[in-house]
């Protein structure tokens, strides 16, 4: 490294050389940090909702955060632009079909737990931060595979009697798809609607 490259880290307030106990820190916090966001996603939301569509989303929203706050945490923004950042997701809907509020709520604890594991500091003990992870996986886990036993599973068809997707005919679209597939639809969503085609994607929200 040269005279220059030296002068433009110091510009920029960054340290020239490694600091090995920040980087072993860095480590530690990331990879607990992913622990417990692979536990939340694979071990909980997976086996219950059998979705692997908000794998990737969940996996990328929880490291990003974290990055984010981590490499923020020393400035006196840190707290600010954590609540912005959940002031910004908790707005967030997909063009096709909007977010169910069950995917909604695990993708705000994946951000939660970023957040959480990035921005903690001298005031806050290691063992308390453990502690409020385990915690927060252990309520996801009671809720639900304890209190919420008859858990509704979901999946996207796409329907074609059109006429049925009016709100006077809700009770006819629901009666027709179970009929059709055979599964106990107990609540629909209608998401885009194609009229030149005449068909609509639903999701449906049935009991196994």
């Amino acid at each position: 490294m040269n005279v220059s490259d030296i002068l433009l880290l110091q510009a920029f307030e960054a340290p020239v050389f490694l600091n090995v106990p920040a980087l072993i820190d860095f480590i530690a916090r990331f990879a607990f940090n992913f622990i417990v966001a692979y536990a939340i996603i694979r071990w909980i939301y997976y086996p219950v909702h059998k979705n692997k569509d908000y794998f990737f989303t969940y996996f990328l929203f929880n490291i990003i955060i974290f990055l984010l706050c981590y490499m923020m945490r020393n400035t006196q923004l840190e707290i600010g632009v954590a609540f912005g950042l959940f002031a910004v997701f908790s707005i967030l809907r997909y063009r096709t079909m909007n977010v169910s509020i069950m995917d909604m709520s695990y993708l705000f604890v994946v951000i939660a737990i970023g957040v959480v594991n990035s921005l903690s500091n001298e005031r806050v003990s290691i063992m308390e931060v453990i502690l409020a992870n385990i915690l927060i996986v252990v309520i996801i886990y009671v809720m639900e595979r304890v209190w919420l036993v008859r858990h509704a599973s979901s999946k996207v068809v796409v329907y074609e009697k059109i006429e049925n997707i009016r709100p006077e005919n809700r009770d006819k679209l629901i009666a027709d798809l179970r009929e059709r597939t055979g599964l106990n639809v107990h609540r629909v969503e209608i998401g885009r609607i194609d009229f030149m085609r005449d068909v609509a994607r639903i999701r449906i929200y049935y009991f196994e």
